[in-house]
Formats: C-alpha cells, sequence, structure tokens
C-alpha cells in the first residue's frame, strides 16, 4: 500500500518504522555476523586514536625534542602494527558485512518468492512480470547495499566519535567542546537530504519498475508487433520509459551530490576552525589555557578532528542506501499488497476447508450451489451447480466451449474463489491440475517434469513419460528426454507440451487429479494409449477431466454435463 500526500506526520512515522522492522529482520540468521563487522569497524575506529597518538609522539620527540631515532624505534614498530591491525579489522568488516548482505539479499527473495506463490497463479496472471522481477534484482540490491553499507557505519557514528571526544579532551578540552559543538550539523542536514533521498528513491524504483513491466511485455510480444508493423511505434515507447527512468535517476544522484557536498562543507569548516584554534593559540593570539598546547598535543587534536566526522560523513554517504532501501521495503509493499513477512502464511483459501463433522470416509470432494465467475469476466458462468467426486471416480465435465469447464477445473484447484456457494475438499487431499497451456521452462524436458519431484530416479521419469505418451515423440527427438526445449514448450506442438505436462501431474503422484483437455490435438492411436495409461497409473484415484472427445468422455464413469448462461442483457440508453 502507498502512503497517501495528505497521511499525517504519525501514520507516515509508523510505516518507517514498520519498514525497517521488516528490513532489520531480514537479516535475523546472521546476528552474529552483524555483531562480528560492528565489532571491527568499532575497534579500528578506537585504534585511531593509537594511531594518532603515536604519530604526534614522534612528532614531538624528533621534531621539537630531538630525541635519538632508536627512542622512537618502539613507537614506530607500535605505529606500524595498528596500521596492520586496522587494515585486517577492515577486511574483516567488509568480509562480514557482505556475508550479512548476501543472507538478506537471498531472504528478501525467499520471502517474495514464498508471497507470490501464496497470492497464486490466477493473482500473478494479472500482474507485470518484469515489475515483479524487479523485486529480485534492483531491489535486492538495495537492501544489500543497506547491510553492507549503511548498517556498519550506523554502529560506528555512535561509538567512535564518543571514543575520539573523550581522549581530545583529555588533551585539550576546548578542541573537544568544538567538536561536539559542530557535530550536530552533520545529521541535521542529513536527515533533511534524506527524506528527499527516500522520495526520489522510490519514485526511481517505481519508474525501473515500470520499465522493466514495460520492456518485458514488449519483447514477449515482439513477434505479434513485428507483424502488425508496431515495431517502430514501440521503440519510441521503450526510449520514452528509458528517458523517465534517466531522469528519475538524475534527480536521485543530484540530491546525492547535493547532500555531500553540503555535509562535506559543514565537516570542512569545523575542522578548520579546530586548525584555527590551534594556529592562533601557537601565535599567542588566543590563549584559553594557562600555557600554550606543545606540538605534539596539537597534531594529536589535528590528526582525530577529521576523524571524529569521518563515521558522520560515511554515515552520510551511505543514508541513502537506506532510503533506497526503504523505497524498496515500499515498492515491495505496493506491489504484494503488504511486507511479505508480516503478510499471512499462505492466501485465504479459494475452497473452504471441510468442517469438523467430517468423517474419515467422506467424499473427496463435495460442492454446493456454487457460483463461479472467472478472472475479469463480466458474468457467471456457473450457477447453482452441486455435485460430489467419489474416492476412484473419474468424472468428464462435458459441455460447449464457454460453458465453465477450466473455469471449475481452476476452482477445485483452489485458484477461483466461488462467488458463491461452497467447494470443500476433504482434509489432507493432494490435488493436481494439468492445465492446456502448461508452462515449461528454457532446459531439457527432463528438468521440466522433475520440477515435481527433484529427485526422481530415472525409471521414474521413464515410466511417468510412457504414461502420458511423452515418448511416443521423445524417441525421435536428438537427445529424447535430455533434449533441450524452448521457454513455453517453443519447438513443441500444442499437444506435446500438454503431455509433459501431463506426465509432471503423473509425477507429483497426487490424489485429486484435475485435467483440462488431455486429449486435445493427438490421434485417435495415442489417445487411446493415453487413456489406457492414465487408467492404470491413476487407479485409486479420482480424476476429474475437462473435455469434447467422445472417448474420453466413455471412458469416464460419470458426465457432468454444463451449459452455457445466458450473458445479462444491458440496457441500452438513447
Amino acid at each position: 500500500m502507498s502512503i497517501p500526500p495528505e497521511a499525517p506526520p504519525i501514520e507516515t512515522s509508523t510505516l518507517r518504522r514498520q519498514r525497517l522492522a521488516w528490513l532489520n529482520g531480514l537479516a535475523v540468521t546472521v546476528r552474529g555476523r552483524q555483531r562480528l563487522a560492528a565489532l571491527c569497524i568499532c575497534t579500528s575506529g578506537a585504534l585511531l586514536i593509537g594511531q594518532a597518538a603515536a604519530i604526534a609522539w614522534l612528532i614531538q620527540a624528533v621534531l621539537v625534542e630531538h630525541r635519538p631515532l632508536a627512542d622512537a624505534t618502539p613507537v614506530l614498530l607500535g605505529l606500524l602494527a595498528v596500521l596492520a591491525v586496522r587494515a585486517l579489522l577492515a577486511s574483516a568488516t567488509q568480509a562480514a558485512a557482505g556475508d550479512v548482505a548476501d543472507a538478506a539479499r537471498l531472504t528478501l527473495r525467499e520471502r517474495v518468492y514464498t508471497r507470490l506463490m501464496g497470492l497464486g497463479p490466477l493473482w500473478l496472471r494479472q500482474q507485470r512480470t518484469g515489475e515483479l522481477g524487479e523485486l529480485m534484482l534492483a531491489h535486492a540490491d538495495a537492501v544489500e547495499n543497506y547491510y553492507s553499507g549503511y548498517q556498519p557505519v550506523r554502529i560506528e557514528v555512535v561509538v567512535v566519535p564518543l571514543l575520539i571526544a573523550a581522549a581530545v579532551a583529555y588533551v585539550d578540552w576546548v578542541v573537544a567542546l568544538i567538536l561536539i559543538c559542530t557535530a550536530p550539523l552533520v545529521p541535521f542536514f542529513m536527515m533533511l537530504v534524506g527524506w528527499g533521498a527516500e522520495a526520489a528513491g522510490r519514485a526511481q524504483l517505481g519508474e525501473l519498475a515500470r520499465m522493466s513491466g514495460h520492456f518485458a511485455d514488449r519483447i514477449k510480444g515482439l513477434g505479434l508487433l513485428r507483424l502488425y508493423g508496431r515495431g517502430e511505434a514501440e521503440l519510441e515507447g521503450v526510449a520514452a520509459a528509458a528517458e523517465g527512468v534517466r531522469e528519475r535517476t538524475m534527480k536521485v544522484l543530484r540530491i546525492a551530490f547535493l547532500s555531500s557536498t553540503v555535509l562535506e562543507f559543514f565537516a570542512s569548516v569545523s575542522v578548520a576552525m579546530v586548525a584555527l584554534y590551534l594556529g592562533l593559540s601557537y601565535l599567542g593570539l588566543m590563549s584559553l589555557h594557562a600555557t600554550v598546547p606543545t606540538l605534539g598535543a596539537g597534531m594529536f587534536c589535528l590528526l582525530l578532528a577529521p576523524e571524529f566526522y569521518a563515521p558522520l560523513r560515511r554515515l552520510a554517504a551511505h543514508y541513502h542506501d537506506r532510503a533506497n532501501a526503504l523505497a524498496a521495503a515500499a515498492e515491495v509493499e505496493r506491489l504484494l499488497g503488504e511486507l511479505p513477512d508480516t503478510a499471512a502464511k499462505a492466501e485465504v483459501p479459494a475452497t473452504p476447508r471441510a468442517p469438523e463433522l467430517v468423517v474419515q470416509h467422506a467424499p473427496p470432494v463435495v460442492v454446493r450451489d456454487v457460483v463461479l465467475r472467472p478472472l475479469g469476466a463480466p458474468h457467471n458462468v456457473i450457477e447453482g451447480l452441486s455435485f460430489q467426486i467419489e474416492a476412484g471416480q473419474r468424472l468428464a465435465l462435458v459441455g460447449p466451449s464457454g460453458s465453465g469447464k477450466s473455469t471449475l477445473l481452476e476452482a477445485l484447484a483452489g485458484w477461483l474463489p466461488p462467488e458463491g456457494g461452497s467447494i470443500v475438499l476433504r482434509p489432507g487431499l493432494e490435488v493436481g491440475y494439468a492445465g492446456q497451456r502448461p508452462y515449461l521452462f528454457h532446459g531439457s524436458i527432463a528438468d521440466n517434469l522433475r520440477l515435481a519431484d527433484p529427485g526422481a530416479t530415472d525409471a521414474r521419469l521413464q515410466a511417468v513419460a510412457e504414461a502420458a505418451q511423452v515418448m511416443r515423440f521423445a524417441h525421435a527427438l536428438p537427445e529424447g528426454l535430455d533434449t533441450v526445449i524452448g521457454e513455453r514448450g517453443f519447438g513443441l506442438s500444442g499437444g506435446e507440451a500438454r503431455r509433459i505436462g501431463l506426465a509432471r501431474l503423473l509425477l507429483r503422484d497426487p490424489q485429486l487429479l484435475l485435467l483440462d483437455e488431455p486429449t486435445a490435438f493427438l490421434d485417435p492411436d495415442t489417445e487411446t494409449a493415453l487413456l489406457q495409461t492414465l487408467a492404470a497409473f491413476a487407479r485409486d484415484r479420482s480424476v476429474v477431466i475437462a473435455t469434447h472427445s467422445e472417448v474420453a468422455m466413455r471412458w469416464a464413469d460419470t458426465r457432468l454435463e454444463l451449459t452455457t448462461l445466458a450473458a445479462p442483457k444491458r440496457e441500452v440508453q438513447a
């Protein structure tokens, strides 16, 4: 859901907290690595104090006190050790933060995928696949930068500046006072810029998702567009969409560069104030102490002054990662309706559960006075239908095209909620559905079959392929079941694709088989052989088959006649 412009600030703040909680929950499984990254970056910051102290002591001892170099050797070795340890800590921080970011990105993709699976295929049919794909790509990358960039620095900015301020205060309280008084300017302007960056980032991610959806849709329909001579016009549309992405991306970059310039300015001015105070003290023009600070003390404070603001500057730079991550969370919320981890684990069932009075030997399916309307259709196709399916029964759905056979199968599969009445499935009943247009992925036929059971043996795969008559055409292919086919079954006929979909269903071995025109486009011999092997394979299982074939109707032991409902008349006003 999106935030309306007129939403009160408290609502906006609440939504932001919810999204931050969702973002932080993505890395709950790698809290240890997250703590390690925070510990390493804070330890490295603390060692800066020792590094500055060593450099300041060397300058004071060698240049001012003219001590022999031999006296400075232990301090110099200590300085080298500190530099080496800080380099190791930086590598450890980067590695740990990278592991956390990878885990968060994987968790996001798993949750989004689970949510998409829960919403169901009919919901997916109404969406643009390019936009949904961006949830796994650009939005996941935004979350990755949030964990690898913003999160470690967020801890550093709380610990390291306080340690530096305490160390500087021990040497010169005036410099510490300058640092503490000027420090709030950085987060203040960072907050102001962050709000604008979040809004711009959300608009940019939304535009990128729409661009991806637009481009993916045009790629899918490229053949049709060329057939109707719309190629050039669509190229102009893609160019216009790309220009919109470019403009919004430049707006985000403009805010980022502007904010960095402002923050760098205030940090530089603050360091200059420290240098000015020390310079005036050495010239005798300003005296806030009983004695003038030594050169070593001044160098110590001057070396630590930029490091005091460095975590704040890094936080400001990575604050855009936070803004982008919040924008990604908002896009996930907009496209999926709600954040995936706060959503229900499964969609509201299209078929209500059987009441507790159901006994062990209840029929697998009971349909009572059901009213069905295809998604987006203007009127119902089935009204007041009641029947039940017994165990081991073969039910043929027959009727003219448009009478609702496919719609009824989708409702029995749980993909379409009834407009009225009820469809009650026996608890624990496993349902399998083979539609008229099964989705086949780019890959081998065997890979497409193993979607139903990744651990299936070659013998099991061969058996279901034989039962679904896949081997009738697979024998003639170059590599049999290992032959690679194109996406959506490119390279196969409609009947061949349906047989692969049926074989995939048989490999899953459900208790209720829902088959939509499985024998369409088959010659009589293949149809007869398919029904014979299907009868043996589906023994003791219920089968519902939508068909126009007389042979398939005779194969079933029960017929259910569906009739076409007359569409309601619309009044035409003069």
